[in-house]
């Protein structure tokens, strides 16, 4: 680590003296933290939350199989007296099995050249690809003579911000993603306009359109907000009137069903014409 250090110091300072007018000139150097530039780039991020979904998937499965041989081993020691020494031996070479299946596990997802540390690479890969081409075009755009990787093993005891060309190198990896989205005319003049800008522009509008987003989104739940309270009344107004539908086909209900029954006691109680007829010849008797 110190002699990567002393050697591109020693570098720094040969050519900063080699030449006089050079030194005039003075030595640009620039840095980049890629830490950074990672988290900024929305398709590392997708494919990080991926790759850390999985990863929560195989600590859950170790996790199990490491619960069922603590089981084995308890259900051993509880039926031990029960068992033969060839059943006792037989018991215990398949917790061995288990283990060693388990810990090759552990070594195919999470060990050195495991799943994990693959997966991860194939990520960081095409970003570091896509840095390393944007650091030449700001290197010979710019004229810088250094710029070196502050998350990287050169260790930077100081740095001042106005050298972190970080911005410009994810503004540069951003672009070029939206190129390979544009479909028409129009968005590729928006995109045209959008690479005239510098980082702080850059900032500028993308503060700006956050800015409008939030208060859009402030609008919409407000407006969302006031629909609810409408339904809501809505819903009360229906209900009341539902209620009150109801009661009055109740009452409809009972008065009709109480007119039937008065109409159906008066006709039990009115006598019938055989009944008039008998009653006349007894009474000429």
């Amino acid at each position: 680590m110190k002699t990567k250090v002393l050697l591109v110091l020693a570098a720094i300072l040969w050519l900063s003296f080699s030449n006089t007018a050079e030194a005039q000139k003075g030595i640009r150097v620039g840095y980049i933290d890629m830490d950074y530039i990672l988290e900024n780039v929305p398709e590392y991020n997708e494919a990080s939350a991926d790759l850390e979904t999985k990863v929560q998937k195989w600590k859950v499965e170790i996790e199990a199989e490491l619960k069922e041989v603590e089981q084995m081993r308890k259900d051993l020691n509880n039926e031990r007296v029960l068992l033969t020494k060839e059943l006792i031996e037989e018991r215990e070479e398949d917790i061995f099995f288990k283990e060693k299946e388990i810990l090759e596990y552990q070594q195919k997802r999470f060990g050195p050249n495991g799943d994990l540390f693959l997966q991860k690479k194939r990520l960081v890969q095409p970003v570091q690809d896509q840095v390393f081409v944007a650091v030449q075009e700001v290197a010979k755009n710019k004229k810088y003579d250094f710029i070196f990787d502050k998350s990287a093993d050169l260790v930077m005891l100081y740095s001042a911000d106005r050298y972190d060309i970080s911005d410009q190198i994810l503004l540069r990896i951003n672009r070029a993603s939206k190129r390979k989205q544009v479909n028409s005319k129009k968005e590729k003049k928006a995109l045209e306009r959008a690479e005239k800008r510098n980082v702080d522009q850059e900032k500028e509008v993308t503060d700006r359109e956050r800015t409008t987003s939030l208060k859009q989104s402030e609008r919409e739940q407000l407006l969302a907000e006031r629909k609810a309270a409408r339904d809501s009344i809505r819903a009360a107004k229906k209900k009341q009137f539902e209620e009150r539908r109801a009661k009055l086909i109740e009452a409809q209900k009972r008065k009709k069903d109480s007119i039937k029954a008065v109409r159906e006691q008066l006709k039990d109680d009115t006598p019938s014409d055989n009944e008039d007829g008998e009653t006349n010849e007894n009474d000429d008797n």
